[in-house]
This record gives C-alpha cells, sequence and structure tokens, in this order.
C-alpha cells in the first residue's frame, strides 16, 4: 500500500514556492504491548474519569487547559492554539542557508521526505542541486498538526529530506554533566596507550553499510512470540485507514524572474537586518526578559 503525505503544501525561498508532499522518513518498527490483568488474562482499560463526579468522560467533552498555578488551570479553545501556530500553517519557509556542518548532532531530531507535486520537479531539483554545489543547508520552521518545529532541509541522493530540529531550549548543556575536561597530558594517557587504542580503531575501520545493521533484540523477541502463540492463541484488530489526500499541484512559472525579484529583494537585508538589531536594543542595560515573540517575525 502506497505512503500517504502527512500534508501537502509548499516548500518557500525567496519568491519560489515549490509544492511537495511531506512524507514520513522513518519506520518505526517496536513490538507493541498490551498490559493485563494476571489474575484473569484480561485487558487493563485505562478511562477517562471525572475527578469530580468519577463518571467516565466522552471525547467530544475533553478540552485543553493549561495548570498556571497548583489546582488552577485556564481552558483553551481550539481557535487559541490555531492562532498560536504560524499562519503558513503548509508552508515550509527557509529563513537562511547555513553550512552543514554547523548543525550539532543534538539538533536533530526526526526525518521527512519531501516529495515534489506534479509540474514542481524542476523547482524541486533547482534547489537540491544548489544546496549540493553549495554544502548549505536551509533553516526554517514548519508546522505539522498544532506545533511549530525548526527545520532543516537537505539533500540526499536524488531527495530533499527534511529533518525535524530541536530548539536550543530542549537541548541539556553538557556542562550540567561530569564531563571529564583536559586531553591526553591530564589524564595521563601514554603515548604507547594512544598508539594502541589508534591501531585498534583503524582495525575496526569500514564503510558504513546499514544494511548489516538489524534490531536483533526484536527479532528473538518476535521469535518467543510466536512459540507463544502456537500455545495460547492470539486475536487481532482492524484499525480505519485515513482518507486519501489530495495531489500539490503548480503551474509553470519563471525561474530566473523570481530568483532575480529575491536577489533585488535580498540587497534590502543588511538595511533591515540593522534597523531589527536597533529595535531590539534594550533602552538600559538591564538585562532584556525572554519572551517568545520569535514566531512574530515570520514572514506570510
Amino acid at each position: 500500500m502506497a505512503a500517504r503525505p502527512i500534508w501537502n503544501g509548499t516548500l518557500s525561498f525567496g519568491l519560489l514556492n515549490i509544492p511537495i508532499q511531506l512524507m514520513t522518513g522513518e519506520r518505526r518498527n517496536e513490538l507493541h504491548f498490551r498490559m493485563m490483568d494476571a489474575r484473569n488474562k484480561a485487558p487493563v482499560k485505562y478511562e477517562r474519569v471525572n475527578a469530580e463526579t468519577g463518571e467516565e468522560v466522552p471525547w467530544k467533552e475533553i478540552v485543553k487547559a493549561f495548570e498556571y498555578s497548583k489546582g488552577n488551570y485556564v481552558v483553551l479553545e481550539p481557535e487559541d492554539l490555531a492562532a498560536a501556530a504560524s499562519e503558513n500553517r503548509e508552508v515550509i519557509e527557509m529563513e537562511a542557508f547555513v553550512d552543514r556542518e554547523q548543525i550539532a548532532p543534538s539538533y536533530l531530531e526526526k526525518p521527512y521526505i519531501l516529495v515534489p507535486g506534479k509540474k514542481a520537479e524542476k523547482g524541486y531539483v533547482l534547489l537540491r542541486e544548489v544546496l549540493k554545489k553549495t554544502g548549505k543547508v536551509g533553516i526554517g520552521r514548519v508546522v505539522i498538526r498544532t506545533k511549530e518545529y525548526l527545520t532543516m532541509v537537505t539533500p540526499q541522493d536524488d531527495a530533499l529530506m527534511m529533518i525535524l530540529l530541536r530548539f536550543p531550549q530542549e537541548i541539556v548543556d553538557i556542562a550540567e554533566y561530569n564531563i571529564p575536561e583536559g586531553g591526553v597530558a591530564k589524564w595521563k594517557i601514554s603515548p604507547k596507550e594512544l598508539e594502541m587504542a589508534t591501531t585498534l580503531l583503524e582495525s575496526m575501520a569500514a564503510d558504513f553499510d546499514p544494511e548489516q545493521y538489524k534490531d536483533e533484540f526484536k527479532e528473538r523477541l518476535s521469535a518467543v512470540i510466536k512459540k507463544r502463540l502456537k500455545q495460547k492463541g492470539a486475536t487481532t484488530t482492524v484499525e480505519e485507514e485515513e482518507g486519501p489526500a489530495h495531489d500539490a499541484t503548480t503551474n509553470v512559472v519563471d525561474f530566473m524572474a523570481l530568483l532575480k525579484k529575491s536577489l533585488e529583494k535580498k540587497g534590502d537585508a543588511p538595511a533591515k537586518a540593522t534597523a531589527r538589531k536597533a529595535a531590539k536594543k534594550p533602552a538600559t542595560k538591564k538585562a532584556a526578559t525572554k519572551t517568545p515573540s520569535s514566531k512574530s517575525k515570520k514572514s506570510a
């Protein structure tokens, strides 16, 4: 069965808009387990119960609320969540292009594959090839469902990959842990030890072949499950599938004209950047309080 897009939208940089389909870039193969009562082997249910009445609450009656202090809540309506999200809910807008080496591994979170919409192949290949030529990656934002993410667009073979990035506030500073500082001299590592460790590493050096690595624990556990099935039997259920999504389409565009206009607009960027910095500068030497205002700078 063909995979379905998470959503159809556009990849935007400058004045160029490339219709794309956002497709999942990973396949999770975990084994899922249900909790059961050991006394009669009945499944254990998790019910949505009203804390005051003890009655089960249907999904349609459930709303989201934020606990701003112990026992005190403010209820959020769907329009509140929508208002907080980016205006361009189905646009991956590139805000900057940076060297790939500047993105630390700790920022990388989850991969997606960008598939060009109908008649969007030329723009897709144009961006892919210029990223390969320059060694840059695109940094922008994207809204998936009700959450906004920082994102990186990078070429991989013939595809454009979108990697979700963590925000700096989500990354733990390594200084919080007891990490040994200093080099070989401080830790009295002898030249012979360093040479032997280097020789060992070089003897194990190889090209990375992901096909050589398999989830061996899952394979062994699957064998145990199959053995149990022969003894106990099993029942299965079928989940309902989501409806098909529509294809993204576009008309033929003049890429040269759009690129020229984008470059012309970029000529005003230094002045605008200076103005923004001046506006953000505090009036006094007192440290400014951080506020979640970065989303308001995002252009529509």
